[in-house]
């Protein structure tokens, strides 16, 4: 397992050019998405939503938002990675409930839980709160990066795009969301002119230091 995870994710890059004929199948693509429901999250709160985008025509109108980028269309998905810019007491409350019933839990047992949330959560500012469910993104594409190295299908992480002018385009402020990043996943096309180029990292020994 340590080889072939070593060997998946020096297999992997950022493809710039998908192949738009092949498509990823529905068990691979619910793996995925299980990879991104199984992402770990501050509080496990998961303050995240992920938009899967498969309609061409809804692709065509976020690739001129994301600089006319050709991989929002030409891969066999977008996903297009949310976050919550706000997080209210009700949200905790659902949070402790869904653990309560998961876990078969008295909810009294787990009043504290949601009373540190809510008050942890009551320290921060409006946009320290939003940059904080941000962030948990990044967390959830990680996961989606390594999921889909160790299946050999590409996925290429995306900051390059208008976000507000996505967030008005799929309407996610009346859900409270906005947008952080995208990520098309799909197959690299043989003519990509990144697909024989080497990775560029540095040695271990300027990277890492033990204390």
């Amino acid at each position: 397992m340590n080889k072939q995870l070593i060997e998946a994710l020096e297999w992997r890059y950022a493809c710039k050019k998908f192949d738009a004929d092949k498509r990823i199948s529905d068990t691979d693509l619910e793996t995925i998405l299980d990879s991104i429901q199984l992402t770990p999250s501050s509080y496990g709160l998961q303050p995240i939503k992920v938009l899967l985008i498969e309609t061409k025509e809804l692709r065509e109108q976020i690739k001129p938002i994301a600089w006319n980028q050709a991989q929002v269309v030409d891969a066999s998905h977008l996903l297009v990675f949310c976050h919550y810019t706000a997080l209210s007491e009700s949200y905790i409350d659902q949070h402790v409930s869904l653990m309560a019933n998961t876990r078969n839990l008295p909810i009294e047992k787990l009043q504290g839980f949601g009373t540190h949330v809510k008050s942890s959560i009551a320290t921060m500012d409006a946009d320290h709160v939003n940059q904080w469910t941000g962030k948990q993104t990044y967390i959830a594409l990680g996961q989606v990066l390594l999921s889909c190295a160790l299946l050999k299908i590409d996925a290429t992480p995306m900051e390059g795009f208008d976000r507000k002018a996505l967030d008005e385009l799929l309407d996610l402020s009346k859900d409270g969301l906005s947008t952080s990043l995208l990520c098309p996943i799909g197959y690299r096309h043989a003519e990509d002119p990144y697909i024989s180029l080497k990775k560029v990292r540095k040695t271990k020994d300027a990277l890492f230091e033990t204390r």
